[in-house]
């Protein structure tokens, strides 16, 4: 009999649902069992009681068997550390995309968004939750090539499934505000593969080169023409990068 296939999960970011994987898993699926999961409050999932980091992190591993890869973009990066921290069991190998383990700025981290930036998108979000995850969007591809066609393909994803429920979108702004993993870095051990796009404004090239530097067992690979969501623009390299990394 062939031996199975291991499992590598996916875990999407702020707003968006498994369905942005959906080209990912096609290019990945002969390698491995790839499983795209929805966030609380994300997709077809209802919101947890309590919906925090560590709550999503719990939820996560919950899902997962033993020694999986785990791929995490943006915001579900944050939420990939925390479980791969906390759960060590659970996860084998893990994939940063387009992740840092703190999003805003701050006095000793110059690598993030500016608050103030953050905290009109809270407000904005109360009064129109559709235009403030659009214009979100388009931030994940601004001053890249094709941003006009990779803008709509993150627009369909999101007409693909139910809307995120408000309540799973402020969590996740606040986990974006209020995360700082920087301090708890020595303890994810796990080899791990740090993908970034140079062209990244939401989370800087600068994120991902620090944690490269920082996690005990990185590799880095930084892609010249990409921005925040490489895998629908650079779909094919980073593809080949993650079956590198899981072969090694």
């Amino acid at each position: 009999m062939p031996s199975p296939k291991s499992i590598l999960a996916l875990v999407h970011g702020w707003g968006m649902n498994a369905r942005v994987f959906d080209a990912l898993v096609e290019r990945l699926a002969g390698d491995f069992e790839v499983r795209a999961l929805d966030l609380p409050g994300h997709g077809r999932r209802d919101a947890l009681p309590r919906n925090t980091l560590q709550s999503w992190a719990d939820d996560l591993a919950s899902q997962l068997p033993d020694n999986v890869t785990l791929l995490g973009w943006s915001l579900g990066g944050q939420v990939a550390m925390r479980a791969a921290i906390d759960h060590p069991n659970k996860v084998a190998r893990l994939v940063l995309l387009a992740s840092t383990p703190k999003f805003v700025a701050g006095d000793d981290w110059a690598r993030g968004m500016a608050a103030v930036d953050l905290n009109d998108f809270g407000e904005s979000l109360q009064a129109d939750p559709q235009a403030t995850l659009l214009r979100f969007l388009s931030l994940q591809t601004r001053g890249m090539p094709g941003q006009k066609t990779l803008l709509q393909q993150l627009r369909q994803t999101l007409l693909a499934a139910p809307a995120a429920r408000r309540e799973a979108l402020a969590a996740g702004l606040a986990v974006l505000r209020d995360t700082d993993l920087r301090d708890e870095l020595t303890q994810l051990t796990q080899p791990t593969l740090v993908l970034h796009g140079a062209l990244d404004t939401l989370a800087p090239p600068s994120a991902g080169a620090w944690l490269a530097e920082t996690l005990p067992a990185a590799h880095h690979v930084e892609l010249p023409r990409a921005a925040h969501a490489p895998h629908l623009s650079h779909g094919a390299e980073v593809a080949a990068a993650i079956m590198r990394f899981a072969h090694d």
